[in-house]
């Protein structure tokens, strides 16, 4: 019985992306790069958590700068721990090719966020919503802009107690300015469970625009101390 229902896990999460695929046919030009993520939770005490976060995008497999972020903030958990609030501050400098040509400009943003996270289980299945409010200082233009993610968790086994899992998903981003859609980011991947503290994931993502997309290879690496 075990085995079976593992089995109907992985087809659950198969089917949601084989659903979301339809979406990828949008875009019209793609390019492969490559991320490289550290997400780490610092528990303070039962109620209140430090969010910290560095991610280093290249264009290609590494070395080529497309974007360095670094987040933090301080969040504050109730419901027994399945929800958190928390407000936060991002810094990101972006390297942006300029049309048709190598050359590369830089930006820089300051960026305050509030983020809600709720957590849901479904026997061995995870669910992750987070709605994140964010205010953007792009050099001299601010922005404002609200994301939806949602993921979900399976392990590769017959419990909880196994060590590998498969991680799937997907984020839109959504403006308040005229130009509402932003983009649409969709991951799957697979995890493992190093200790009780550190996990690490690896896996593909496709980040699409109205008219351009963008596929990543995602390296993600989170720590709880």
């Amino acid at each position: 019985m075990g085995k079976r229902n593992s089995i109907k896990k992985v087809n659950v999460i198969a089917l949601i992306i084989l659903l979301m695929l339809p979406l990828l046919s949008q875009s019209q030009e793609s390019n492969f790069g490559n991320w490289l993520i550290y997400i780490g939770n610092k528990k303070l005490n039962q109620k209140w958590n430090l969010h910290n976060e560095v991610q280093y995008r290249n264009y290609n497999a590494i070395g080529n700068l497309e974007q360095l972020l670094l987040r933090t903030g301080l969040g504050y958990n109730f419901n027994e721990g399945k929800n958190n609030v928390l407000l936060g501050y991002g810094y990101i400098l972006s390297e942006n090719y300029l049309a048709n040509t190598d050359d590369k400009i830089s930006l820089k943003e300051h960026r305050i966020f509030q983020q809600f996270l709720s957590n849901q289980k479904f026997g061995n299945v995870k669910l992750g919503h987070r709605y994140r409010f964010e205010q953007r200082f792009v050099e001299n233009d601010f922005k404002m802009r609200f994301r939806y993610f949602l993921s979900i968790n399976v392990p590769l086994g017959k419990d909880d107690a196994s060590k590998y899992y498969l991680s799937t998903y997907n984020e839109i981003f959504l403006n308040t300015e005229t130009s509402i859609f932003d983009r649409n980011r969709l991951y799957g991947g697979i995890g493992y469970q190093v200790n009780r503290n550190v996990k690490i994931e690896a896996g593909y993502m496709n980040q699409f625009f109205e008219t351009t997309s963008r596929d990543q290879f995602n390296v993600i690496t989170f720590v709880n101390f």
